[in-house]
């Protein structure tokens, strides 16, 4: 967590440096809003809350966004992240199959214990509008955004050299606790676009809350069915860098 709110911290810090640069070189001078697309690259540090607190530690999430910005600062698009995530508290996982220390016999009769990661991703659309609080530059200040769209996770299963037949193949899912549903997701932060089109991107905090189900017919370690439906949520802080493609007023595309 430490590491999560010193990386906040920088790139707040990254932002003010980023205005002050401006003003030495005289890039502030007062500008139109822009329009055009934004490709984005997001990461997220999460805190898990609800159901999923009972199954993940800490995790971070990895994508990328397409938006388009009108001038009127609102922006609308799609967005993907992968949820990766190596701290486990599912406590009754192949609970049938391990000993005391948490190892299990493979096919040369050998002692293993399996690595296990939360691995999963989300898909969908989102909105928003940057709410500008810079009177020099119209494409910066507080960003707010709502998204929907659909979520999946499991346990991912790992063994060296896939030599414990319990947990090979169409055994593994009896174990992986698949779950999927849809997601709402809102995020506010601060939006910035450098004049100098070097540095731009946002920072700020993430939630998320999926409405999801177990997806297995049955768990070979608890002897019963996985269809409980489950309330998780992930609480966020998001980062990301932009590379925008604006119009000129004369209609020419660029890059920034």
């Amino acid at each position: 967590m430490q590491r999560v709110i010193i990386s906040f911290v920088l790139m707040l810090a990254l932002a003010h440096r980023a205005q002050a640069q401006d003003d030495l070189f005289g890039t502030t001078t007062k500008t139109d809003a822009k329009k055009g697309f934004v490709i984005g690259v997001n990461g997220d540090w999460d805190l898990p809350g609800a159901d999923m607190a009972r199954r993940f530690g800490m995790s971070f999430r990895l994508g990328g966004s397409i938006l388009y910005k009108t001038k009127k600062n609102w922006l609308f698009g799609a967005k993907g992240d992968f949820i990766l995530g190596n701290k486990m508290r599912e406590d009754s996982l192949m609970i049938n199959l391990k000993d005391s220390e948490g190892y299990m016999l493979n096919q040369d009769g050998k002692s293993e214990a399996p690595l296990t990661y939360e691995r999963g991703y989300m898909i969908g659309l989102e909105a928003g509008r940057i709410f500008n609080i810079d009177k020099k530059n119209p494409d910066n200040g507080i960003l707010v955004m709502a998204g929907a769209g659909f979520m999946q996770y499991k346990i991912n299963i790992f063994t060296k050299d896939n030599n414990i037949s319990q947990i090979r193949g169409d055994y593994k899912k009896g174990y992986d606790r698949l779950t999927n549903g849809i997601f709402l997701e809102q995020f506010v932060g601060y939006n910035y676009f450098g004049n100098d089109g070097l540095i731009n991107f946002h920072i700020g905090l993430d939630i998320a809350e999926g409405f999801t189900g177990g997806r297995r017919d049955y768990l070979l370690d608890v002897a019963r069915p996985d269809n409980k439906h489950r309330l998780d949520i992930l609480f966020g802080i998001r980062g990301g860098w932009y590379i925008p493609i604006f119009k000129r007023k004369s209609d020419d595309i660029y890059f920034q």
